[in-house]
């Protein structure tokens, strides 16, 4: 009998907010593998699990960990914020199991979540109520040029966007060359944008402001950032990206 790895996105954070498929696998398997602080939000809610966590920049090292217990005979699950396979760790989890010939018996289950650019527009109002992309910040894994490129190409295209890692220590001010990017190729300073702090969790944040003043804010590593098309609009403290119905 083949061995099964379950990679399950547990949404923002809280059990609310994960898919009813995502609990009752997590509760089905006995050992819970993930970032730390991933897995220091889930231990309130299954109690009586092995958990076992690497820090940032271990990635590889957390998801052969993941086959090595699934190889001795435990149900395990490798869990990601949001959804496992938008900036997550499904795509590593098959490219090991094709690198590795010992990996090659088991089985790869990907357990739908939703990620933030979703959690995070609905607290915002509809930011991505029409054809959106969504751009990480991070230049760990990505060099620069590329992401400017996408930056610039999303403006051009009119899309509306979601800006995934926005900043953090090492990246500080990232965000604000991220709106220079913007502005540089052609959006308006009066562009309607938003961000969202702490998706699902304390001290959750909704902001609304232009992409000129964007620039100036304080994001870090749980900021989703929103930036809207050509005709989004700011209602209140909602932000709000027209469908082009006719009213």
């Amino acid at each position: 009998m083949k061995s099964t790895i379950c990679i399950v996105g547990t949404g923002p954070g809280r059990l609310e907010n994960m898919t009813l498929e995502a609990h009752q696998i997590l509760q089905q398997c006995n050992v819970i593998v993930g970032y730390q602080v991933y897995v220091e939000l889930l231990k309130p809610y299954f109690s009586g699990k092995e958990f076992v966590s690497t820090p940032m920049t271990r990635e590889v090292e957390r998801c052969r960990l993941c086959f090595d217990y699934a190889l001795k005979g435990s149900k395990t699950a490798l869990v990601c914020s949001g959804d496992a396979g938008v900036y997550g760790l499904a795509s590593l989890m098959f490219e090991l199991k094709l690198a590795e010939p010992a990996f090659a018996d088991v089985e790869l289950c990907v357990i739908a979540g939703v990620t933030a650019a979703n959690s995070g527009a609905s607290l915002l109002g509809a930011p991505l109520n029409h054809d959106y992309c969504v751009i990480s910040l991070s230049d760990r894994l990505t060099p620069w040029e590329t992401i400017e490129k996408r930056l610039v190409c999303a403006i051009q295209g009119d899309f509306a966007i979601a800006l995934y890692n926005p900043s953090s220590h090492v990246r500080n001010g990232y965000l604000k060359k991220a709106c220079a990017v913007m502005l540089g190729a052609g959006a308006s300073p009066g562009r309607a944008c938003g961000y969202v702090k702490n998706i699902g969790r304390e001290n959750t944040a909704v902001s609304v402001c232009t992409l000129g003043e964007l620039a100036e804010k304080q994001a870090d590593m749980f900021t989703t950032v929103f930036i809207g098309n050509s005709q989004s609009f700011i209602c209140g403290d909602r932000l709000i990206t027209k469908r082009g119905y006719s009213i």
